[in-house]
């Protein structure tokens, strides 16, 4: 018989392998032993919406396997809390060829002993892809067209990796001395920056590989980092700050300093990188708007509005492709690596969910 220490711990067990079941062949039927209904059907929308993709795409699962992992728990009489992390690997095929999705979830668990066993009492996802405060737009953000020289700067790259810095590395233009920084970035903010600087698709991409599911120490990471990450990937693969020394403008990040929160909204705010893509500039970091997933290339973004209201609450960058040409990206918040661009596996996802797909400028 299990002790009490253990018996628990079974029912997890139990339960990841449920979902795990359900989810390798698409059955609701299988959920029907999890006793927390709200939880069920967050599953059961899950699968459905699942099995019509699947369908349409001729998209077939392989192979599936989640590792739960307790990162804390708490034992009150009866009673177990624990906090867990579920890692998904899933191999999945469109026409013979095969891809791998991970995912990594968190959940809050509240097991109960009833007799001498113990079940599955309720389950709560710690973390999803919900929008994160709103913050203002300055009116001159919204119509700013970059010069390339008032506001540009590196104020502080922190370190990131070598791949980061191919576009700034060794590299001296007009208006910046060496003995400024290696960048070529003058030390003061008001100094110029290199203009033709490509974006290095590939370098973004490597970087969105690395620190999938975990965070970069260079940076600050948020409890909502979809943002936060999607714009390091950006600046790995080339992108230069746009520095303007006021939050609610610019596209900057220099980071926390006496409790002060020194990047710009829209390095680290769903909704503000959205607003930043969307309004044109001549230089740095700007993107044009594409009416399909299938026009997008490796280093793309993708924006998501929930409830189609206006309000962008989560943003995932393209790292990959199905056989067909749908985007596959990577994503923070709920560390996601290749997953499917449509996101209709997410808690946040309704029917109202509209999408803005940007091509981001080969060239800066």
């Amino acid at each position: 018989m299990p002790s009490e220490e253990t018996g628990w711990k079974q029912a997890l067990f139990g339960y990841v392998s449920t979902i795990n079941e359900a989810a390798l062949h698409t059955d609701l039927r299988k959920l029907r032993d999890i006793p927390d209904n709200e939880h069920r059907e967050r599953l059961a929308q899950r699968l459905r919406l699942a099995k019509q993709r699947e369908a349409r795409w001729a998209i077939r699962p392989v192979r599936s396997e989640m590792r739960a992992r307790i990162e804390r728990f708490n034992t009150v009489r009866s009673e177990v809390v624990a906090d867990i992390s579920i890692h998904l690997v899933r191999s999945m095929e469109q026409r013979s060829q095969p891809w791998m999705e991970e995912r990594v979830e968190r959940e809050r668990i509240r097991f109960v002993r009833i007799g001498k066993s113990w079940r599955l009492d309720s389950v709560k996802p710690l973390v999803a892809e919900w929008p994160a405060e709103a913050y203002p737009i300055e009116e001159d953000d919204l119509r700013d067209v970059w010069d390339g020289e008032r506001k540009a700067a590196l104020p502080s790259a922190p370190y990131i990796n070598p791949q980061a810095l191919y576009g700034f590395k060794s590299r001296v233009y007009a208006g910046a001395s060496a003995s400024d920084n290696e960048y070529g970035f003058s030390n003061g903010y008001g100094g110029s920056t290199p203009r033709g600087i490509p974006y290095l698709r590939e370098a973004a991409v490597t970087y969105a590989e690395r620190w999938w599911n975990e965070p970069n120490p260079a940076y600050e990471n948020f409890e909502v980092n979809c943002t936060n990450y999607v714009s390091q990937c950006l600046f790995a693969g080339g992108a230069p700050m746009n520095y303007t020394g006021r939050r609610p403008s610019g596209w900057w990040y220099k980071g926390f300093s006496n409790k002060d929160e020194q990047w710009s909204f829209s390095w680290a705010v769903a909704n503000s990188l959205q607003h930043y893509l969307s309004n044109p500039r001549a230089f740095g970091l700007r993107a044009e708007a594409v009416s399909k997933p299938e026009s997008l290339k490796l280093g793309d973004v993708i924006c998501y509005d929930w409830e189609g209201n206006g309000r962008v609450g989560h943003n995932t960058i393209v790292t990959a492709f199905t056989p067909d040409g749908m985007p596959l990206v990577n994503a923070n918040t709920v560390s996601s690596r290749h997953r499917y661009w449509d996101y209709k596996d997410s808690y946040a996802w309704t029917e109202k969910t509209k999408y803005h797909f940007y091509r981001i400028a080969d060239e800066f």
